[in-house]
């Protein structure tokens, strides 16, 4: 399994606290047994979002076979002349 990414513990972290604060203030709820549901349900909340965060897609690597390529043969630099043709040798 991969790893989490930075943005996807962010966004998981704040809707997991932000949830956990707008559903206990609209509850208004005072008792323990309220107060675990509303935090569970908000890790839950907070999972989900961080599981839906699109991930940066890495490029496919393609096997060894498919990457190897000939060597290039090395070719002979001719210098720059006037002449259109080499100079030879006596």
């Amino acid at each position: 399994m991969p790893r989490p990414t930075a943005a996807q513990l962010a966004y998981g972290s704040c809707t997991v606290l932000f949830s956990t604060l707008a559903m206990l203030l609209l509850s208004q709820t005072s008792s323990g047994l309220g107060v675990v549901v509303i935090a569970l349900s908000a890790l839950v909340l907070g999972l989900l979002v961080a599981i839906t965060v699109p991930t940066p897609k890495s490029a496919a690597r393609p096997s060894s076979a498919a990457t190897e390529q000939p060597v290039p043969q090395r070719r002979e630099t001719v210098a720059a002349s006037g002449a259109s043709e080499p100079a030879r040798r006596a």
